[in-house]
């Protein structure tokens, strides 16, 4: 049954679609999405915890779901918006479609909506907050109220959402144990990681203190949502451990990690979130196509002494990497891991790999935290 709904801007501009996922309306920041594919592992990525979801690719769903391509836990987005989505689903690989996993985890989407429109709107005014729902539990005015009531993710500390509660391992014992800090970790990142080490993943609001009695090998931080200058018990943590062990940082934690060399972040107006971003590494010279998901960025002019910027985006010039000029630390803004998109960075997970003095990958150990619900509803074991 075809259900009309609305999406409605905090500028007041409406979007006439019909109701798709979860039963229910969202409020969030409004913000857009370029793959063409992998958009399981986009509506499970804990960056975009606080806002909706705007593909700008039109036929969404077409694959299905499956559990092996979570990025998480479960969803952490407010909603998602997309142009057609698919009636039926063919891969081999699918077990469920896009509504069943958005249903089952109590996200709910728009669909028919007119995304270049929208896409061009939120490119001339920026992310903007935004609420949309079917209109037989809602209306405009209400959902009006609801987009200019919501805060968006400026100063606001996502983190503390999607970080795990307790410590856990995924090792076999044969490697250097490296910790990850998780302030949203993505299971992909997780799998790069394991390949080279024995991975210890710990709570975002872990002390320096309690990481260094741990005697890790090396340190990696996390992407995840939000306003870096929002966690300041993050960059106080990695300020501790710089110096102390070699440092390898993502996406949220490039920015925490030059916020703990004292350099400035800033919100861009619209973000990088797609997977044909070219970034240039200074160092080489290389042009590398990489995937992205960020709204806040280091400003390079910021970086001032103690670090250097390694990487550049050509569309913007936005610091997309930095190395610290006095501690074994280096982070990239944009994400070499993929899940979804090229893997032209991924040897920055063996560069990482070789500061630690590990010069072969293995097969991944098991051990990655299993999705709380299957994409059917079945519940799975969680970490």
């Amino acid at each position: 049954m075809i259900r009309d709904a609305l999406l409605v801007l905090a500028d007041g501009t409406t979007f006439e679609g019909e109701a798709i996922g979860a039963d229910a309306s969202a409020a969030g920041e409004v913000v857009f999405n370029t793959v063409l594919s992998g958009y399981q592992e986009v509506v499970t990525d804990p960056s975009y915890a606080g806002q909706i979801i705007t593909f700008t690719y039109p036929h969404i769903g077409n694959y299905g779901v499956n559990l092996a391509d979570f990025e998480s836990r479960r969803p952490f987005c407010r909603g998602v918006v997309v142009r057609d989505l698919a009636r039926r689903r063919s891969s081999w690989r699918s077990e469920a479609d896009l509504n069943d996993q958005l249903r089952a985890y109590g996200i709910p989407g728009i669909a028919g909506i007119d995304t270049r429109k929208l896409t061009r709107r939120i490119r001339q005014v920026g992310a903007i907050p935004g609420a949309f729902g079917p209109l037989d539990l809602t209306d405009e005015a209400t959902l009006l109220a609801a987009a200019k009531a919501e805060p968006g993710t400026d100063g606001i500390d996502l983190v503390a959402q999607v970080t795990t509660a307790q410590p856990y391992l995924v090792a076999d014992g044969q490697r250097p144990v490296v910790v990850a800090y998780d302030f949203g970790i993505k299971r992909t990142i997780l799998r790069h990681l394991a390949s080279w080490f024995d991975v210890e993943v710990v709570p975002a609001g872990t002390t320096a203190a309690d990481t260094l009695a741990r005697q890790p090998a090396g340190v990696f931080l996390s992407n995840g949502p939000g306003d870096p200058a929002a966690v300041p018990y993050a960059s106080d943590a990695i300020a501790g451990l710089l110096g102390e062990v070699p440092i390898f940082g993502i996406c949220l934690g490039h920015q925490l990690l030059g916020r703990a060399v004292g350099a400035e972040t800033m919100k861009l107006p619209f973000g990088h979130h797609g997977g044909n971003h070219p970034v240039r590494n200074l160092a080489t010279g290389r042009i590398e196509i990489t995937s992205q998901n960020h709204n806040f960025a280091i400003a390079a002019d910021s970086l001032g002494g103690r670090a250097e910027m390694s990487h550049v985006n050509l569309n913007d010039g936005v610091c997309e990497g930095l190395r610290v000029l006095d501690a074994p630390a280096f982070s990239v803004q944009h994400h070499p891991e993929a899940g979804p998109g090229p893997h032209d960075s991924a040897y920055l997970f063996e560069e990482f790999a070789t500061m630690l003095g590990v010069t072969q990958p293995r097969e991944a150990p098991s051990g990655f935290p299993a999705p709380d619900r299957g994409v059917g509803g079945h519940h799975a074991e969680a970490h």
